[in-house]
């Protein structure tokens, strides 16, 4: 007995897929979330990547200017194992090579704090990001307001999101478990 068809999404096309064999299973819906969620990372790291780069700061990955924001958060020094559980990144050496490049650039320095290696943002760093911040505004956050997007949209789909990397952690261990 096969499984009746989805029903038809108001496009009237199916979902937006990237893998149409994916989407055969029971919720097609999720396979245009994934779709969706590489799109959007695809042009989420351009953008860093980009916006740093008009901040002054060319030649950085998308990694290295997450890492350099992580470690500016609230201007507290930080050990590499919470950069990688706050990004949730499993390979600790691309976090650490991203911090090398970084220290090079003169945008962190390391330190200790008591025992611990740490890593904070330097008056460049923090300047960096700052300007950052200004081409946020400037270049993104205009015309996702123009756009119509409400805050508590926003809001809602973060969460979502928070939910669904969950899902697909909890899905990975299962799948390297099998």
């Amino acid at each position: 007995m096969t499984s009746p068809a989805p029903p038809s999404p108001p496009n009237g096309f199916g979902p937006i897929v990237s893998s149409s064999h994916l989407a055969e299973g029971a919720l097609p819906e999720l396979s245009e979330l994934e779709f969706g969620l590489i799109i959007a990372g695809h042009a989420f790291d351009r953008w860093v990547v980009r916006a740093m780069a008009a901040a002054g700061h060319p030649g950085l990955s998308a990694l290295e200017v997450l890492v350099l924001h992580s470690v500016r958060h609230r201007t507290r020094p930080k050990r590499l194992a919470d950069i990688c559980l706050v990004l949730n990144i499993e390979d600790t050496h691309t976090v650490n090579y991203a911090i090398r490049k970084l220290v090079k650039a003169g945008l962190v320095r390391e330190g200790r704090v008591g025992k611990e290696k740490c890593v904070e943002a330097t008056p460049l760093g923090a300047e960096a990001c700052d300007k950052y911040r200004s081409v946020r505004e400037a270049m993104l956050l205009e015309a996702v307001t123009a756009a119509g997007v409400a805050p508590a949209e926003l809001h809602r789909v973060a969460g979502l999101l928070r939910l669904m990397s969950g899902q697909y952690d909890q899905a990975a261990r299962a799948a390297a478990a099998s």
